[in-house]
């Protein structure tokens, strides 16, 4: 719209003054001790992080996508293994899984959260069954209790993937403390983000955490000698000195966009009594922490390019599941195979939210929405 700035999806660069001194200082400590791989900074995170989770261990890694990577070889997946997670997710949960040569074996969301439904969890079981990977998706927990009774039942390992939802919770307990690991991504959109790659895994089980450290060093139990084959997941001492100073804000940065989310639900309450729009369920006993607010609207793509028009940014996470992913094909999945994702994937659509919007944006992209589900 002439005239009007447009609204981003987030802003990387609203920083407060006194957090951008605090990661400064950070980054000079880093510089002046000279230790830009595996030095004190990581060390003070990973026991920062540990503590904020409610975990014995956090391993910082090179990111998301290696913190899964390297639960899985903890855990031992490899070919002839099956992983069970959401169809209905960013691409890496299931693609670690096929670079280890394993098969990730789908089973569809809950319609109201988008997260994996665990009244189908059991069913797709088998002996091969290596580990149930529940995906905490847009910032909520999946429904925690139900899948660590069946893992525990079935003698499963539960892997979290928590690489949206750091500060979130289930029934008072943390995501990332509620599995036998849990992998979080600190890319930097996310609620708490490095400045570049970045991710940990959290365990309260200390041989893997030790295994965990030697398999993020290719392996390497002692100086040049390696017992298994791992990889170079290091986190980057400048990230960890990053995260470090974000750390202390992520509890007041997760209550903003719960604040930002209730703006939302009053100014859009109308629209979806009426049923024009869907908008984002916080299950009862969790506490969801936006890392998207992610609506459901029928004819998707028409309103998408209404709020561009408008200024508005929005995106849409997931526009194919994973199912139906082309280097998937091999799994013997279908359209139909998973009706709820495939249905989710043409509805969703991502409006702005992150900790330093504006009430005025925020009103801007309501009603800008409001205007689009003509």
């Amino acid at each position: 719209m002439a005239g009007r700035t447009q609204v981003p999806p987030l802003d990387l660069t609203r920083y407060d003054e006194k957090l951008k001194r605090e990661i400064a200082r950070g980054v000079e400590e880093v510089f002046a001790s000279g230790r830009f791989v595996m030095g004190p900074a990581n060390e003070a995170f990973e026991t920062a992080f540990a503590r904020r989770i409610g975990v014995g261990h956090a391993i910082g890694v090179s990111s998301g996508t290696d913190a899964l990577l390297v639960a899985l070889m903890a855990l031992g997946v490899g070919p002839g293994d099956e992983v069970i997670t959401s169809p209905f997710t960013f691409f890496a949960s299931a693609g670690e899984v096929a670079r280890l040569g394993a098969r990730t074996v789908f089973v569809d969301i809950e319609p109201a959260t988008c997260n994996i439904d665990p009244d189908r969890i059991e069913a797709a079981i088998s002996p091969r069954t290596k580990a149930i990977e529940p995906v905490h998706l847009y910032g909520q927990c999946a429904a925690m209790g139900p899948i660590l009774e069946i893992a525990s039942r079935r003698g499963v390992p539960v892997l979290e993937d928590a690489c949206q939802a750091v500060g979130a919770t289930d029934g008072g307990r943390a995501a990332g403390s509620m599995g036998t690991m849990a992998a979080f991504s600190f890319y930097p959109t996310k609620n708490l983000g490095a400045a570049g790659d970045a991710g940990a895994v959290t365990t309260d089980d200390e041989g893997l955490a030790k295994l965990l450290r030697n398999l993020r060093l290719h392996g390497e139990t002692s100086r040049y000698h390696h017992a298994r084959v791992g990889g170079n997941f290091r986190m980057d001492a400048l990230q960890a000195a990053v995260l470090l100073a974000k750390l202390p804000y992520l509890a007041a940065w997760n209550e903003r966009r719960r604040a930002i989310a209730s703006r939302y639900a009053e100014r859009l309450s109308d629209a979806e009594r009426s049923g024009k729009v869907v908008l984002p369920s916080e299950a009862a006993g969790r506490r969801h922490v936006y890392h998207q607010y992610v609506v459901r609207v029928r004819d998707r793509d028409a309103v998408k390019a209404r709020l561009a028009e408008a200024g508005i940014s929005s995106a849409i996470f997931y526009p194919v599941p994973l199912h139906l992913q082309e280097c998937f094909a091999d799994l013997g999945y279908r359209e139909g195979s998973f009706p709820q994702a495939e249905k989710a994937a043409k509805e969703v659509l991502a409006i702005p939210i992150f900790a330093e919007m504006r009430d005025d944006e925020v009103d801007r992209v309501a009603e800008g929405l409001l205007s689009a589900l003509r």
